[in-house]
């Protein structure tokens, strides 16, 4: 059925209970401050809504709440580099050397061990972030090799079976990235370009087995999500009565921003653990196929991009100057 262990991947979750409650602190403080800014914008709409009557008044609290999530996107976009840097990588860097068996640092916390380790592999988290997005440029057209099927067999009704699918593995191929980030963090690359490049080739030559894996995980992951929905609802509506104008809309949406909090703090790190199992089983013994390196060019400029900066990589004290305005541009391009 699938190619990893809940069992497994839960008791390496229970080991790395500190960076779980550090996420679920991180994130559950991104999700009290969205619903904060949210609640502020809906009381200020509220106000400068009575110039127009009561109906003025809800509509004006529903355009303050509005404009308060956005302001609460716009900032949590702004923050992604450094959650990336110093929540996920570091995070995988210590479920890493547990899924080796090693053993951690004593007198040293997770949390301080796990950043240690991204720091010496990425010495700036620009150079960490540009290299993400590059990746998941690459992992976006393998999986779109999905879109080259259904186009090519005549089976009627095939492109909305791809469709649902696609939407499905979108949730888990999501993660891929960071499986890629774990195989530089896990063969102690000088050159995390050079490292993606070759756990890039790897995933593609094996995307089969990947994209299965992930197609199960979705299906996990989708349920426990709506679970969690279904339980933060009730705190999500005793939030709502609390905003001026009831915005009726708010229980769903806040019920949505605490699911993702809890999915972000303890869901996605079991997916990454999961389908860290599968890819290091998957790719251990094998060489990697030049018929795929080339396949990958001819899929992704990205990959290409990954292999010029590899190869003009001169470690990172030297390198940073060079290649760490990489994560401050939204790389653009299949």
């Amino acid at each position: 059925m699938w190619d990893f262990s809940l069992s497994r991947a839960f008791g390496m979750m229970l080991r790395t209970m500190p960076f779980l409650l550090f996420r679920l602190a991180v994130y559950a403080g991104i999700a009290v401050a969205t619903v904060l800014v949210t609640g502020v914008g809906a009381g200020l709409g509220w106000g400068f809504g009575a110039l127009g009557g009561s109906d003025g008044r809800a509509v004006g609290a529903m355009w303050g709440a509005l404009g308060g999530l956005g302001i609460a996107g716009g900032a949590l976009y702004l923050a992604r580099e450094y959650i990336l840097y110093l929540v996920k990588a570091a995070h995988i860097a210590v479920l890493v050397e547990l899924l080796d068996g090693d053993t951690l640092p004593e007198g040293k916390s997770q949390i301080d061990h796990g950043a240690a380790v991204v720091k010496s592999r990425f010495a700036q988290s620009s150079v960490l972030f540009g290299l993400d997005q590059l990746i998941k440029g690459v992992i976006a057209a393998v999986t779109g090799l999905l879109d080259g099927v259904a186009a090519v067999l005549p089976i009627p009704g095939l492109n909305n079976i791809v469709g649902i699918l696609r939407a499905f593995l979108k949730v888990a191929v999501g993660f891929v990235d960071e499986i890629i980030l774990a195989y530089a963090i896990r063969t102690k690359s000088e050159n995390p370009w050079a490292s993606a490049q070759d756990a890039l080739v790897y995933y593609g030559q094996n995307y089969k087995v990947m994209l299965k894996n992930a197609a199960w995980l979705a299906v996990i992951i989708y349920l426990l999500s709506f679970l969690v929905f279904l339980v933060m609802l009730a705190p999500a509506a005793a939030v709502v009565w609390l905003i001026p104008g009831a915005w009726s809309a708010g229980g769903v949406i806040f019920a949505l921003i605490f699911a993702w909090a809890v999915k972000a703090a303890l869901i996605e790190p079991l997916a990454v653990t999961c389908m860290m199992q599968v890819f290091f089983k998957t790719i251990e013994g094998q060489s990697k196929d030049p018929a795929w390196e080339a396949r990958l060019d001819g899929l992704s400029n990205k990959f290409g991009k990954i292999k010029t900066k590899a190869a003009q990589w001169t470690g990172a004290a030297t390198g940073q100057g060079t290649h760490g305005q990489a994560g401050s541009q939204q790389e653009t391009g299949a």
